[in-house]
């Protein structure tokens, strides 16, 4: 099954051909490889590109167990490029060769190609990638699907496939699993996979079960504000003597890094300034989050505030929490074009959440466009009746 993600197709054949190497990242099993392998490559052939001058290499693949050291990969790529014209050159989980950079940097050095790669865990930081790769490289991020994606695949009733995407999220494989245990197996197994791999193992962490008391915390705070120190002093009174807020602090960046969790900073919307204590973090996929917690605590109006998150950022947003003097914004959704403030509601039929959420935008004049996002579908829910 091949699900169509023009989205970030249309992303790569906008840096086609530009001396950039191009660096899908994501958290694993988000769809990178079959974007790359199977969407981009289809991309390719309809556009003229002959299949001999496109090279695609799967490091993870054990058949390709060799090329995991620098020197066999970049002699395996040379081999292969020899006749005229472009080559382009699909890579596939790179960070598993050594000094991978080396190998990308050499091959585009001394032969005419176009590179693409892909990679799931911390190796792949933006502030890495500028580094590794000196300015020569765009990083494209992936997610899991979307729900518009998810719903043009499964169709149906919309609500339902709704009230499914908000238990499940959209890592695509589900599409293809209907038992609801086997499903959530498939969650819990990234999630592990991710601590272990991308994390305990990456930065050498000896205390895996504060990481993972650390990961129920922010499972369970979707939507509220985060702080180190007061998880740190959660984690000391539970047990966990030796936590200090720093180590703490390293931890969430990890989850970060691994693309588990996204940090959501507040911007003071009068003061035009970004405020430098307490951050939200949301799930890249509230399935995950769901899993991760045995599908406790799903509370509907934060569950839906992490899809929208989720959403903005598929769609290219930079998202903040704002801050209108006194009271805040769900989220500032900037792009290039367009900035919206959105207010996220699992039902506005309550007279004082009605005036709470649109409240938040009163005294705000500078013709940004406001946004209430909720679940009801009652057509004589009035949002005028509060003034702003």
């Amino acid at each position: 099954m091949i699900l169509e993600r023009d989205l970030y197709l249309e992303r790569l054949h906008k840096q086609k051909d530009k001396d950039l190497v191009k660096i899908i990242t994501g958290i694993r099993r988000c769809g990178k490889s079959t974007l790359l392998f199977n969407l981009y490559y289809q991309h390719l052939l309809e556009d003229g590109v002959p299949d001999d001058h496109i090279i695609k290499v799967a490091i993870d693949n054990i058949k390709n167990a060799a090329l995991k050291e620098p020197e066999s990969l970049y002699q395996h790529l040379a081999q292969q490029m020899q006749g005229e014209g472009r080559y382009y050159v699909f890579l596939d989980e790179i960070q598993l060769v050594k000094d991978f950079e080396d190998v990308v940097n050499g091959i585009k050095r001394d032969f005419d190609c176009d590179v693409y790669i892909t990679g799931s865990n911390s190796k792949f930081l933006s502030t890495d990638i500028n580094t590794k790769f000196r300015g020569r490289g765009i990083e494209l991020k992936m997610f899991p699907l979307s729900f518009s994606e998810y719903y043009g695949f499964c169709q149906g009733d919309k609500r339902k496939a709704f009230n499914d995407y908000m238990m499940y999220g959209g890592m695509p494989y589900l599409l293809q699993e209907t038992d609801p245990m086997q499903k959530a197996e498939y969650l819990r197994t990234i999630t592990e996979t991710v601590v272990t791999d991308d994390i305990v193992e990456r930065y050498g962490i000896r205390n895996k079960e504060v990481l993972r008391a650390l990961l129920s915390l922010i499972c369970s705070s979707i939507g509220s504000y985060v702080s180190s120190r007061k998880i740190a002093a959660t984690l000391k009174s539970s047990g966990h003597t030796t936590v200090d807020h720093k180590t703490i602090g390293s931890y969430i960046d990890h989850l970060c890094d691994s693309f588990l969790f996204y940090r959501a900073n507040r911007y003071d919307i009068k003061g035009k300034a970004y405020l430098k204590t307490l951050y939200k973090y949301y799930a890249v996929d509230i399935g995950l989050r769901n899993a991760f917690l045995s599908f406790r605590q799903i509370e509907p109006t934060h569950t839906i505030e992490n899809i929208v998150y989720t959403e903005l950022l598929h769609r290219g947003f930079i998202v903040d929490i704002g801050r209108n003097e006194e009271k805040e914004i769900d989220f500032i959704a900037r792009n290039m074009k367009d900035t919206f403030y959105i207010q996220v509601s699992y039902t506005l039929v309550d007279e004082k959440t009605r005036e709470r959420e649109v409240g938040s935008f009163r005294r705000l004049d500078d013709g940004y466009k406001k946004i209430v996002i909720t679940m009801d579908d009652d057509p004589f829910t009035d949002l005028g009746s509060s003034r702003r």
